[in-house]
């Protein structure tokens, strides 16, 4: 930051620190909520400080861009249900990398014809290429989880060898870019990631499309940070190596939770090793029963465990679930929440919908840590939750998520599950737990058959 006051670099400074700790607070539930403050106050420290010490051009374009971006985040925040989170994350991770593209290639425009430097240079096409990269996948993982196109693996014959060629050339661009820097390279190398990005991501589907944008917004994160050594910006630089360095930790985490690596999650379906996506409803006959038979169980159980999944955001009905497990507490029932690492469709989507009912946090068990407990269990109750709790993970070495670590729902006394239809979850594939003698069906919208439920249980 050449040519920056002290006083400006300590506010940079203070920013960072602040990023920091925002990421120390997002790694814990309880603290969550006031990380995420702290990382606003350092991002609004980082974007006003400029203002007061540089000599900027084009100042009210710049001030209505911002206006713009600020408004429609702000409106998007609010309205974006829970369910459409992962797509809102994707879709902001997906501007990050496009915009450090952007700025990459004008930079690129200054350097030609200046001085040669090769490491700079070598950054620019980094951020340009991986950037793209970033914006096109994530456009595509959006369309996916929002069912704008199949959620199913796309694969086609000459997709090994397009993706190959793609890279080759990018790799080419990338070198020419450093040999012999020109703007029309830039451009067609970013033509290329995008091309690059699509690819990658179209035969990923299911239950990894999630992994895959936490793998893209480590991308995003390197792309900013070296977008912040091209500018000289130490602070970009800073937040863009913890946001690349989080993110393929956390890629790491989610791949481990699916058994899996992250070299098949991605390519897994050019041999038959992804998960699945949407698939067709079982007709097998089931097991099924009304609230009241369901009440009885829970109503005389001694230890419970609650398994909570997408089902549950989708009919928003954790509140009711909070209150079912607080008359069950009421009646000196032990009642937990199992949170498996991948339920949901992001990682957190449990811990963050059931705050939001203002769930105990004491009450929010990993599977780590609850899963000996099953065997003790009278009921388990599984709430929208499908592939977590799938013994194929287990039993069936042909299934796509088998070696998934799973809850051991199968090992408790009887279990429940709340569901809508007989379709199979997200990994694509049908639950053989369904069909378990231990285990109930009961039919209906989450929401509505929990109040149910809870009717049920206070008349007991």
């Amino acid at each position: 930051m050449n040519g920056t006051p002290v006083w400006a670099q300590l506010a940079y400074l203070l920013a960072a620190v602040c990023f920091i700790l925002a990421l120390k607070g997002l790694s814990s539930p309880r603290h969550a909520r006031q990380g995420n403050l702290v990382g606003a106050v350092g991002a609004v420290i980082a974007s006003v400080v400029v203002f007061f010490y540089a000599h900027l051009d084009h100042v009210v374009p710049i001030l209505v861009a911002i206006t713009v971006g600020a408004v429609v985040g702000a409106v998007g925040a609010r309205r974006v249900q829970m369910t459409q989170m992962p797509q809102l994350v994707a879709l902001f991770n997906g501007v990050g990398g496009g915009a450090a593209a952007l700025v990459a290639l004008l930079e690129l425009g200054d350097v030609v014809g200046a001085p040669p430097a090769g490491f700079k240079l070598a950054a620019t096409a980094f951020t340009i290429l991986v950037g793209s990269v970033s914006f096109s996948g994530s456009l595509v993982t959006f369309a996916k989880l929002q069912e704008l196109m199949t959620s199913r693996p796309v694969v086609f014959a000459g997709l090994p060898v397009a993706f190959g060629v793609a890279l080759l050339g990018a790799l080419l661009l990338a070198v020419l870019i450093v040999t012999n820097p020109a703007v029309w390279i830039g451009t067609v190398l970013a033509v290329v990631g995008l091309l690059l990005g699509v690819l990658l991501v179209l035969p990923v589907g299911g239950a990894d499309v999630p992994i895959v944008i936490s793998l893209l917004n480590a991308f995003t994160g390197l792309t900013v940070a070296a977008g912040g050594y091209v500018l000289g910006n130490t602070l970009l630089l800073v937040a863009g190596t913890l946001v690349g360095a989080s993110g393929t930790f956390l890629t790491k985490l989610m791949a481990a939770a699916m058994g899996r690596s992250v070299v098949n999650i991605l390519f897994g379906a050019l041999k038959g090793g992804s998960t699945l996506g949407a698939g067709e409803a079982s007709d097998r006959p089931v097991r099924s029963a009304a609230p009241e038979d369901v009440a009885i169980l829970l109503g005389y159980a001694h230890r419970v465990i609650v398994v909570p999944g997408y089902g549950l955001a989708v009919a928003q009905a954790q509140h009711t679930l909070r209150e079912l497990v607080d008359e069950l507490g009421d009646r000196g029932i032990k009642v937990d929440y199992a949170i498996h690492p991948v339920a949901g469709r992001m990682p957190g989507h449990m811990n963050v919908l059931l705050a939001e009912a203002q769930v105990p946090y004491e009450q929010l068990k990993e599977m780590d840590d609850i899963n000996s407990d099953f065997k003790q269990t009278d009921v388990v109750l599984v709430v929208g939750a499908n592939d977590v709790v799938n013994p194929a993970a287990k039993t069936t070495p042909g299934a796509p998520i088998y070696g998934m670590p799973i809850l051991d729902a199968d090992e408790a006394q009887q279990i429940v599950f709340l569901k809508r239809s007989m379709r199979p979850g997200f990994a694509g594939i049908e639950n053989e737990l369904l069909f378990d003698p231990k285990t109930t069906l009961l039919f209906g919208d989450a929401k509505d058959t929990l109040g149910k439920l809870l009717s049920a249980v206070k008349g007991l």
